[in-house]
């Protein structure tokens, strides 16, 4: 990639809005987990990518789950997302407590 082209690329990345928020990863038989990430848009891909290398550090409920069910019929949703303009001083802590008002919601476990 050539100087201008870097340029035009990293001037793209500082003006794109953070999209960050928690989300629900749902199984067929009812299984239901909560979390957060700064960047929704690539969530569901990392955690797919974890559990089909067999997971890493997720709880050992969503892995088993994950297993047994072959990675079929497990569904990914957004349920809230931050305002793009949050400062990253506070982003941590709001993706915390947002996921932890979600989790008690809906009685899921967390990611």
């Amino acid at each position: 990639m050539d100087r201008t082209n870097r340029k035009v690329a990293r001037e793209a990345a500082k003006d794109a809005k953070r999209d960050a928020g928690v989300f629900a990863f749902r199984d067929a038989t009812g299984g239901l987990w909560v979390g957060k990430s700064p960047t929704l848009a690539s969530a569901e891909n990392r955690l797919r990518f974890t559990l089909r290398q067999g997971g890493g550090m997720l709880p050992a409920t969503l892995k088993s789950a994950w297993a047994s069910a072959g990675g079929e019929g497990f569904t990914f949703e957004v349920l809230d997302r931050l305002d793009p303009e949050t400062p990253d001083l506070l982003l941590a802590d709001e993706l915390k407590a947002r996921a932890a008002d979600w989790r008690k919601r809906l009685g899921a476990a967390a990611i």
